[in-house]
C-alpha cells in the first residue's frame, strides 16, 4: 500500500499566518518556514509578536473563519483519496485547523497544540515530537507502507527526503535552489502526474 503525505499550509491551504499578517497589518507575521528553517525560532517569534501586540487565539480564529483552500485543492485531495492513503503532516495546530479541514472533507491530520491562558492569549505550544514529518515517515515504513510526500518549505525537506518519493509543490526560488533533487512543481495537475510517477501502481488522472 502506498500512503500520500502532504504539508498543508501552502499546499492546499493559504498560509494562515500570512493571512494573519495582513489583517492586522503586522508585516513580521509574514515569517514561514519558507523563510525561517528553524521551527521554534519562527514560533518563539511570533508568540512575542502576538504578546507584543496583545493578540490571542480567538483574534486569529476569527481570521481562520474567513479563509478557504487554495483553488483546485479540494479536486486535487478527493482524486489522491481516492488513489491513495491520504495524511497531513503539518506544523500548524489543532486549534487552527478544524475550518479549513472541513472544508477538504475531513484528510487524517498529524499536528501540533497550543497552550492558551484563561484570557486567549497563546502562552506555549506543544510540538507531537521533534521533527514530527521525517519521523512520521519513519514509522509508516515501519508498517510496511510506501511514502510519496510532498511540501513547499524547509520544514518539509527532511519528509521529502525520508519518503519513498519527494515532490516540492509551490516552492519559493530559494527552497528548489538548495534541493534539486526534489522534482519541483507549481499546479495541482502537475502535482498529479508526480504522484503518477511516483507509484508503483497505474493511476490515471
Amino acid at each position: 500500500m502506498e500512503i500520500a503525505a502532504l504539508d498543508l499550509e501552502g499546499v492546499l491551504i493559504p498560509e494562515i499566518w500570512i493571512g494573519f499578517a495582513e489583517k492586522t497589518g503586522i508585516d513580521e507575521l509574514k515569517a514561514t518556514t519558507r523563510d525561517i528553517p528553524d521551527y521554534n525560532v519562527l514560533m518563539r517569534q511570533r508568540l512575542d509578536l502576538l504578546a507584543q501586540h496583545k493578540l490571542g487565539l480567538p483574534d486569529i480564529q476569527e481570521v481562520i473563519a474567513t479563509m478557504a483552500p487554495i483553488e483546485g485543492a479540494v479536486d486535487f485531495i478527493n482524486w489522491l483519496k481516492s488513489n491513495f492513503q491520504v495524511i497531513i503532516l503539518s506544523d500548524t495546530f489543532y486549534e487552527f485547523s478544524h475550518p479549513l479541514m472541513r472544508q477538504l472533507g475531513f484528510p487524517t491530520l498529524f499536528c501540533h497544540r497550543l497552550i492558551a491562558d484563561e484570557k486567549g492569549m497563546i502562552v506555549d505550544y506543544k510540538l507531537r515530537q521533534e521533527d514530527p514529518k521525517r519521523q512520521c515517515v519513519k514509522a509508516f515504513h515501519q508498517l510496511n507502507f510506501r511514502v510519496i510526500a510532498a511540501g513547499d518549505s524547509y520544514n518539509d525537506t527532511t519528509m521529502l527526503s525520508e519518503a519513498d518519493a519527494g515532490i516540492l509543490f509551490k516552492s519559493p526560488d530559494n527552497v528548489i535552489a538548495e534541493f534539486p533533487q526534489f522534482p519541483a512543481v507549481h499546479t495541482y495537475p502537475e502535482l498529479q502526474a508526480q504522484f503518477c510517477s511516483a507509484s508503483q501502481r497505474d493511476i490515471v488522472i
